[in-house]
């Protein structure tokens, strides 16, 4: 077996200490998904109530109190583990949010071609505005060259 190295951290009312053989046991004991050992919030202790209670209890939360029942000392409350019905409701966001992603995408898509479309008839238009131009001047030019005839 591993050699037990003793953790702890504190949340200001208790300290919590694990005898395990790594930090990641350690924070998977305390049900914390974040490394709190890099910023410094939990440790490795080798000695203290604390340490000597968590080596009589490998893998179990000691837990004492510091500012809530000072000096009290107890296993730890497990962590609740995820129940099916909230598996099923996260699984249920993922879904919904990779459904969110794909509109997302196919309306970008959409509204690019929309985009494309409309550019398309504005040239056409301007192209369209120009011929019309062109050609009711060169009517008006024989309109008037006609009116100073006559």
């Amino acid at each position: 077996m591993a050699k037990l190295k003793v953790f702890t951290w504190s949340d200001g009312f208790h300290a919590f200490t694990v005898a395990t053989s790594s930090k990641p046991k350690a924070l998977q004991a305390w049900g914390i998904g974040g490394d709190i050992f890099k910023t410094g919030l939990a440790s490795e202790i080798a000695d203290g109530p604390d340490h000597d209670a968590a080596l009589a209890s490998p893998g179990e939360v000691i837990e004492r109190g510091l500012a809530i029942d000072v000096g009290k000392v107890s296993k730890a409350r497990k962590p609740p583990k995820a129940d099916a019905a909230a598996q099923k409701a996260r699984a249920r966001i993922a879904a919904l949010e990779a459904d969110l992603a794909a509109l997302d995408l196919t309306q970008a898509e959409q509204t690019a071609a929309m985009d494309a479309r409309r550019a398309a008839v504005e040239k056409d238009a301007a192209a369209l505005a120009a011929t019309q131009e062109k050609a009711r001047q060169g009517l008006r030019a024989r309109l008037r060259a006609a009116r100073s005839d006559g």
